[in-house]
């Protein structure tokens, strides 16, 4: 009788050897590892070519058009979007749909980074001639300095590594990493030189929880006009909680003839002058208010008031103008309310 195997194959997908979580955790230290060691080897060639590709994107007056085939695509595609949302007009182009009309996305005032581990993609090498023709810059990122690409490029920047973490050596992992970081540290000394600000990055994401934080200032979110509680600083006690009452944030803020910010009265406030039997209809407002209350201005951000917040304490306090006249008020269900908290 046939061996079993010889009438039903095994599928080596189906097939698992036992393997401890302690050879689990060493398998994936190692991989780690290699590709530190990859990133570490990356270091020398932060050189004049490095320079060189730095000096030509900046003077670039179109757009950074990034190429590359297969694991090399999806890693230009990580480089164009980080150079783009760091300053950098970039995008990427697929080789293969390039010579089927897409090479019209490219303009003689553009610069080509193409990737290539290898050097000799056959898609990259096909649209090489129009790219020269166009006479415009090429950046070349590869592993192998004397491919086609690396010779037919002005900057050739050498990502190559002495191993892959892909124990066949097959599966790109290593020469990835390393490539990714390359254009990291691409876009990062651009960033830096352009002098692109944390806002001019906010600019470029607006949506979610980190457009808000970089975008939305105390002056969105704050009320204003009539919204604002304040009483003058002849106001009573009594005056003083109507005021809290009406305005429902907790707290007023007691102002000057000039309106200017002379101390506060919270919740907390009245929770503690409750604790003593008090007559409130004799007593005026200075007398139990907080003096040089906390205040911030309508430029700062949200995200700084929030933090100004946790870290004092506090649930709410008045905005003012550079005087430190009153012209808004703040609490912490503003900042809930605008996705902050």
């Amino acid at each position: 009788m046939n061996d079993i195997a010889e009438i039903m194959p095994i599928n080596p997908n189906t097939v698992k050897r036992h393997i401890s979580p302690e050879e689990l955790k060493e398998l994936g230290k190692a991989v780690l590892k290699t590709e530190a060691n990859a990133i570490t080897a990356l270091l020398p060639r932060i050189d004049t070519f490095f320079v060189l590709a730095c000096e030509i994107l900046l003077q670039c007056e179109g757009r950074v058009v990034v190429t590359g085939m297969g694991k090399s695509g999806h890693v230009g595609g990580k480089i164009a979007a980080t150079l783009a949302s760091t300053g950098t007009p970039a995008f990427f182009v697929h080789p293969g749909e390039a010579s089927h009309g897409d090479l019209g996305m490219i303009t003689y005032k553009d610069v080509v980074l193409a990737i290539s581990n290898s050097g000799e993609t056959d898609e990259l090498l096909t649209i090489l001639p129009i790219i020269q023709r166009l006479d415009i810059p090429l950046i070349a990122m590869t592993g192998n300095k004397q491919s086609s690409l690396a010779l037919s490029a002005a900057v050739h920047i050498d990502v190559s590594v002495e191993k892959e973490a892909c124990p066949l050596g097959l599966a790109p992992t290593a020469s990835t990493t390393a490539t990714l970081a390359m254009g990291d540290a691409l876009a990062v000394a651009l960033l830096q030189t352009r002098g692109f600000t944390a806002e001019n990055f906010a600019h470029s994401h607006p949506g979610g929880s980190l457009g808000r934080r970089l975008l939305i200032r105390v002056s969105d979110i704050m009320h204003s006009g009539d919204l604002i509680p304040a009483v003058f600083e002849d106001a009573s006690v009594s005056d003083a909680l109507l005021e809290m009452t009406k305005k429902g944030l907790g707290f007023t803020a007691i102002i000057d003839n000039k309106k200017h910010v002379i101390g506060i009265f919270t919740d907390g406030d009245l929770r503690r002058l409750l604790d003593k039997p008090q007559d409130f209809s004799k007593m005026k407002i200075v007398d139990v208010m907080i003096k040089n209350c906390m205040t911030v201005q309508a430029r700062l951000l949200a995200a700084q008031a929030l933090e100004i917040m946790q870290t004092k304490k506090l649930n709410a306090f008045p905005v003012v103008d550079e005087n430190n006249k009153i012209i808004g008020a703040l609490n912490m269900h503003d900042l809930l309310r605008a996705g902050f908290v």
